[in-house]
């Protein structure tokens, strides 16, 4: 499982959140006693894989710290339906006046670690990795990269900084694989270069320039097949990156074609929101 995201980027990201929601003050909290306490429990409402307790914890350190959160859950387990996650005790106001903004955030990135749980599921014991893409929500590009880890899923790049992944319109304005290749490893060695094919003879043309990962576009299953013998009878095979059009009826025989992983956009792009419910006991 990869790390949470740096407690810095998770206060500021709280704190964005809390304002949008909160403004200049809860009215609906205000009709409350100041001096009244509660305790609460928050539930699944459904089977899932739950990610986003760092989160939580945060909304209610900064709304008010005299708010316990009591975990009986921790980030990766998977819970069934009416099961308890946590309970809150403290001054009622505040555990009304953060439950939303906390829920926002365990309900979305638990989305994302379950969708990522069943889709690994679909591919064990096959050796693949399947990986996450770019596709995220703005601003929860770590805390979504993070929850796809807590399915059992791995992470792509995080962004355009950390590895190269040529496209078509990079190789035409480079003017060839070769250079693109050879341009990216110039400027900065030591970073992963992958390149994306349509054709085996992209393909080859990737091979011999030296990429470390070749992502092959749309290719069907006979297709993966053969890429998969070309890159063994390569003197310097790469990782080969299966992509394009998968879904959970297909992904399985793409496994078994040999790829050593295959992306999948919809493990963060299309995630439904787990049920999350809370009650004042």
């Amino acid at each position: 499982m990869a790390n949470t995201p740096k407690q810095t980027e998770i206060i500021e990201t709280v704190r964005v959140a809390l304002t949008e929601d909160i403004g200049d003050g809860d009215i609906t909290a205000q009709l409350i006693p100041q001096e009244q306490q509660g305790k609460a429990r928050v539930i699944s409402r459904q089977d899932a894989v739950i990610c986003g307790t760092a989160w939580v914890n945060e909304v209610f350190r900064q709304v008010d710290p005299a708010v316990s959160v009591i975990w009986q859950v921790k980030d990766g387990d998977t819970v069934k339906r009416d099961q308890p996650l946590f309970e809150l005790e403290g001054p009622a106001r505040s555990l009304l006046t953060g439950e939303r903004c906390a829920l926002n955030f365990l309900q979305t990135l638990s989305g994302t670690a379950t969708i990522s749980g069943f889709y690994a599921g679909l591919v064990e014991g096959t050796g693949v990795k399947l990986l996450d893409t770019r596709k995220t929500i703005p601003g929860l590009r770590n805390a979504q990269k993070y929850a796809v880890t807590c399915g059992g899923c791995f992470n792509h790049r995080i962004g355009l900084y950390d590895a190269f992944l040529i496209k078509e319109n990079h190789i035409m304005a480079c003017g060839s694989i070769a250079n693109a290749v050879q341009t990216a490893k110039t400027n900065e060695p030591g970073k992963p270069v992958e390149v994306e094919v349509e054709t085996f003879e992209e393909m080859q043309e990737a091979l011999n320039a030296g990429a470390d990962i070749i992502m092959l576009d749309n290719f069907d299953h006979a297709e993966l097949r053969v890429a998969v013998q070309k890159n063994k009878e390569h003197p310097t095979p790469a990782k080969l990156e299966a992509s394009g059009g998968i879904n959970e009826d297909t992904l399985r025989s793409i496994a078994e074609t040999g790829v050593d992983y295959i992306s999948i956009g919809l493990l963060t792009k299309d995630c439904k929101a787990v049920d999350l419910s809370m009650r004042f006991i």
